[in-house]
């Protein structure tokens, strides 16, 4: 006869997979709330109870999560995970997936990996913090990957044709391409991001 044998639980409050998923996903929430109102506000004027709310959350939360205001806001601020998932494919094939990338944020989970870049005007000196982390963390990272010459100006054109496609789909909402598929809008401006990565 065989026997089953049962996990044990492990001591009580221990955190298990579940809770490690699910404080996953109240970070996630928390900085997706935190980008959205960073998008239409200035920095000074949010507030820890404003993105609490918005993301369905206490504010103490948020301070157990990310310690302080500015430790969240720093976050946000940071493009570098975003860059790593946008940047991640083969060169031959970088401009279709940059393209992608950005419409898939955008139709599937309402955010786009690099836009929040067009409101840094909107935050004063974390502004500045804005542009220097994308131009090291996105059109630098991105120029490194590029052969031939003037590959750091190539690298900010292609990432500029990118946001502008992101403000013509997410801002602007331009009914004709927001009416076309992923996949037909990939194959027809892929292709021009990509001459400036592969000229």
């Amino acid at each position: 006869m065989s026997t089953v044998s049962v996990p044990t639980p492990g001591p009580a409050g221990a955190p298990g997979a579940g809770q490690r998923r699910d404080a996953e996903a109240t970070k996630a929430a928390i900085l997706r709330a935190a980008r959205h109102l960073m998008a239409r506000h200035a920095h000074t004027d949010i507030t820890l109870k404003t993105v609490a709310d918005r993301a369905g959350v206490s504010a103490p939360l948020i301070l157990k999560y990310f310690g302080n205001k500015e430790a969240l806001f720093a976050r946000v601020m940071s493009f570098e995970t975003d860059a790593a998932a946008l940047l991640d494919a083969p060169l031959e094939d970088l401009g279709r997936h940059m393209v992608r990338h950005l419409l898939v944020g955008q139709t599937e989970r309402g955010a786009d990996p690099i836009l929040r870049i067009v409101f840094a005007p909107l935050q004063g000196e974390q502004g500045d913090i804005l542009r220097a982390n994308f131009r090291t963390q996105v059109s630098d990272h991105l120029a490194v990957r590029l052969d031939g010459p003037d590959a750091g100006l190539r690298a900010e054109l292609a990432v500029g044709t990118l946001l502008g496609l992101g403000v013509m789909y997410g801002i602007a909402r331009g009914s004709r391409l927001r009416a076309t598929a992923v996949e037909d809008i990939v194959e027809r401006y892929g292709p021009t991001v990509q001459a400036l990565l592969t000229p």
